[in-house]
């Protein structure tokens, strides 16, 4: 396990936590609002993150399912974390926020399947 320390751009936000990054490789998401985005993302246990600063500022996006929360600062607009909807024990964290890490070292980055996720597939029908 290791800890890291991460922040949205304007310093509003500030995270800790610890992941495995050597079991964790960053990867993104091929849903619709991932694919927009397209920030890698590191895998971590919801009990090993905690918001040190700025719980207030963090602003709250779903859609679909309504199971995803996708977090970002309400002040620069950065996404910092989400709890995911394929498992809701974890978050994945925008690598490209977590102090010391560059996400071009990462690429080229795995894709995890999440256009066709058996929770969107369900609403679909």
């Amino acid at each position: 396990m290791r800890a890291f320390t991460a922040s949205c751009h304007c310093g509003a936000v500030k995270l800790t936590g610890r992941f495995d990054i050597d079991a964790r490789k960053p990867a993104r998401c091929t849903c619709s609002f991932c694919r927009r985005r397209q920030a890698g993302n590191i895998s971590c246990q919801v009990e090993d993150l905690q918001v040190l600063q700025g719980a207030s500022t963090l602003r709250l996006y779903q859609f679909g399912t309504h199971r995803a929360e996708h977090y970002f600062c309400g002040t620069c607009g950065i996404y910092t974390h989400h709890r995911r909807r394929s498992n809701p024990n974890e978050y994945g964290v925008n690598v490209g926020c977590i102090d010391g890490e560059n996400p071009w070292d990462y690429e080229p980055m795995d894709w995890h399947e999440g256009i066709l996720h058996p929770s969107d597939t369900a609403v679909l029908k």
